[in-house]
């Protein structure tokens, strides 16, 4: 089926075909690339497509692949900038600076704390160089890290702490946001009372910044991170592990059900970032590279931390946003002040921009002259934002592109590293399937043959076929039941995705939406992404939420939470409705009969910029629900209860704060 992404040859026609034809090949010579203690015995595992085992028997260290091996040619080369819009203060740290505080925290988890191979450390950091510090530090010598989101609450630090029974926290003592100072001290105290473990049985590390105000240390248990940094004087080398043994733990849920950890195997991760920062963004070894998410998110792992050091470039660590940084130049400021070739943003970021930067004075004050592509991920980035970004960044490549927290790579992509001039697609679409991901569009959720694909442009359910590439991950942390009954029971021989999209004709993929964000409207299957999608090409809306409202007859139907562009905020609601309305039936067709929708000043987001849409589902609907506590800003729900009181809405959804 994977012919059909493939309409002429090409070089990505080419290693894509090879790389689902001789996976074994093609992955073997990608693994070759890296530094190995001790070569692997079998590529993968044929007869257990579930668990492929990549590279098994293979020995090797990240830590030592990220650094040490680097440090005859880049020794001398800034490994991190880190740029703190919040301090004023511009950091460089070269790769030989950065092997040697590894080498020295290794050493204090190692000789001073008895952290040992398989053992959990968890970081709670903003976003600062001892954050990859501490992370580097636990790969160097087999230890897992467990690093959590610092904008989480203690009560989703303490269901971490709990869950992954760290024996070591490393923290800080404090955080700083445009209008606010976290003390997260404070909270890693509140987080292990509230999590049940005793101070005897946890040993916390937490480093000062001078900026803030010195930590109170809990005698017994916290020691200042400079005390133990200068309480060794040899430095540890590396442990060679197993090729899959787990790096690290990454939560995907908070409290409510089972805390939900994805294991990531060492070594296809390693083969696999090294693969597409070469390959499919296109950066070259001593070139600046800058991924805008925040370390505790999988985009922060990969492509923040991790793939820029093996691939022997220098990775930005800005701790600011978008706006507010002091204005909407901010992002911008980054790129030009330190030659950033490319850089990966969320879709959110862009639109929060272009809000806030009506008439793109700040979005073009920078000339931006080492700057080659933009690369955008998260969720789905519309056509409007995508193009409007295109013509910001001089007509330069932005491209969308999709994966997820369990795959740590993307699934599809265009590849800049692989043709001078690819077809970047139509806008909308996130390239095509990325080498290694054999990609399938079940039409249905009963369906589970591959000859039974939905046809192209028509909404699918995405599933990959066994076996995923080198770098997925393998399990959840204590929870192998849930990992095969969550993700491979529905479509055996597949893993399920849970999102829907749709194929092009000429083999684009475009992903729309999470699978229970489809809305069924008399029998139609519609894509609440597509609807979001048209709505914004009205030209009068910034963004907005398209969600199912009950109806008695159709069993559903679209409503929307719309924030309008601030030049329509004066404009008369009827003109706006009517020219909503129009284009959703002109986009989509009159079998959307969407008609409804409200105005708001803002949606309901998580920190890393997704849309609580479940949240809208269910308080519309009369259901209660809980705020997630990645929410930004709780009060927005509200507000958004008054403007559906105004509108007439009643027997609203009850919330409770999680």
């Amino acid at each position: 089926m994977y012919r059909t992404f493939i309409r002429r040859s090409s070089t990505y026609a080419n290693i894509y075909r090879s790389s689902i034809e001789h996976p074994e090949k093609f992955w073997n010579e990608q693994a070759q690339k890296l530094f190995w203690f001790k070569k692997w015995n079998k590529t993968y595992d044929k007869d257990n497509l579930l668990r492929p085992h990549w590279f098994q028997d293979g020995q090797l260290n990240m830590t030592y692949n990220c650094l040490d091996r680097h440090m005859p040619t880049h020794g001398n080369q800034t490994a991190i900038i880190h740029d703190s819009a919040m301090t004023g203060k511009v950091t460089h740290i070269t790769y030989k600076q950065l092997l040697q505080q590894v080498k020295t925290l290794s050493n204090v988890l190692s000789k001073k704390y008895g952290i040992k191979k398989g053992d959990v450390v968890l970081i709670y950091m903003p976003m600062i160089p001892e954050a990859i510090v501490a992370m580097l530090a636990c790969a160097r010598i087999g230890a897992i890290h467990n690093l959590v989101f610092g904008g989480f609450s203690a009560n989703e630090l303490a269901v971490r702490i709990k869950h992954s029974q760290p024996k070591v926290v490393i923290s800080v003592n404090v955080g700083f946001e445009p209008e606010r100072t976290i003390n997260y001290k404070t909270i890693v105290d509140e987080a292990i009372k509230k999590s049940d473990v005793s101070n005897e049985s946890i040993q916390c590390i937490i480093f000062n910044r001078s900026e803030g105000k010195q930590a109170d240390l809990i005698s017994g248990r916290d020691r200042d991170w400079n005390d133990v940094m200068n309480s060794v004087r040899d430095q540890h080398d590396c442990e060679p592990v197993e090729a899959n043994h787990p790096l690290y733990l990454l939560y995907t849920s908070g409290t409510t059900g089972t805390p939900k950890a994805i294991v990531r195997p060492t070594g296809g991760y390693a083969v696999t970032l090294q693969w597409t920062m070469k390959y499919l963004y296109n950066i070259h070894p001593g070139e600046v590279w800058w991924s805008a998410a925040d370390l505790g998110w999988v985009v922060g792992h990969s492509y923040g931390c991790y793939g820029p050091l093996l691939n022997g470039s220098t990775t930005v660590i800005y701790e600011g946003k978008p706006i507010g940084t002091p204005d909407a130049s901010a992002f911008f400021r980054v790129i030009n002040n330190h030659k950033v070739v490319s850089s990966f943003w969320s879709p959110t970021a862009l639109r929060i921009i272009r809000q806030n930067d009506p008439d793109n004075k700040h979005a073009t004050k920078y000339p931006l002259a080492h700057f080659r592509a933009l690369f955008v991920a998260g969720e789905h980035c519309d056509r409007d934002t995508l193009l409007w970004a295109r013509e910001i960044f001089h007509n330069k490549p932005v491209i969308d592109h999709y994966w997820q927290t369990e795959t740590g790579a993307p699934v599809t992509a265009v590849c800049l590293g692989l043709e001078k001039n690819p077809d970047l697609g139509p806008p909308g679409c996130a390239g095509r399937p990325c080498p290694g991901y054999n990609l399938h569009l079940f039409s249905s959720d009963n369906k589970s043959k591959e000859e039974e694909e939905c046809s192209n442009d028509e909404l699918g359910r995405i599933v990959l076929k066994l076996p995923l590439p080198p770098g997925c991950f393998t399990t959840l942390w204590k929870n192998d039941e849930l990992f095969h009954e969550l993700y491979f029971t529905r479509y055996p021989g597949y893993y399920d995705t849970m999102d829907v999209g749709i194929r092009t004709q000429d083999g684009f993929i475009e992903t729309s939406s999470r699978a229970d964000d489809v809305l069924n409207v008399a029998g139609h299957r519609l894509s609440g992404g597509h609807i979001e999608q048209a709505i914004v090409e009205s030209g009068k809306v910034s963004e907005c939420a398209v969600i199912g409202l009950k109806d008695d007859v159709k069993g559903q139907k679209p409503f929307a939470f719309i924030v309008l562009n601030k030049a329509e905020e004066n404009t008369n609601f009827s003109e706006i409705e009517k020219a909503i309305v129009a284009t959703v039936r002109q986009q989509i067709g009159p079998v959307a009969a969407f008609k409804k929708f409200i105005t708001v000043k803002r949606l309901p987001k998580t920190r890393s910029g997704k849309i609580a849409r479940n949240t809208l589902t269910a308080l519309l609907n009369g259901k209660s629900f809980r705020i997630p506590s990645t929410i930004e800003d709780a009060s927005v729900y509200d507000d958004l209860r008054i403007e559906l009181t105004k509108a007439g809405y009643k027997n609203l959804g009850e919330s409770s704060q999680m």
